[in-house]
């Protein structure tokens, strides 16, 4: 068992605009981000299932082809579930708190192998 608290949690910077911090565990990884107004997660896409829950704030979200994306305002309070494999990226519409549900676990992240966010 693990138990923590994001309170002691170290903070990981990874831009000015962006910080985050995550626990995981074999099957599945939680995550909270922290994004200030305008900044943009970049264009990716990745195996994992995500489920996006916003604490705070807003994000706008741009799913599938590039050229004409599904686009979906997340607000407080409110839920996005991503299927793997499918492209995405995300604007902050306000400051916002974001919690993510990855299954597996996001190896990119654990590694430190995620230059898109940095």
């Amino acid at each position: 068992a693990q138990h923590s608290s994001w309170r002691s949690m170290p903070v990981e910077h990874l831009n000015e605009r962006l910080t985050r911090q995550f626990v995981h565990g074999t099957q599945c990884m939680f995550a909270r981000l922290e994004l200030k107004k305008g900044y943009i997660v970049p264009r990716h896409s990745h195996a994992n299932e995500q489920i996006t829950y916003i604490e705070s704030g807003a994000l706008l979200f741009r799913l599938g082809p590039e050229d004409n994306p599904d686009e979906k305002l997340v607000r407080a309070g409110e839920t996005l579930v991503i299927p793997g494999g499918l492209p995405h990226s995300a604007e902050a519409t306000e400051d916002t708190v974001d919690f993510d549900v990855f299954a597996p676990p996001r190896e990119d992240w654990i590694k430190r192998d995620d230059s898109y966010l940095r």
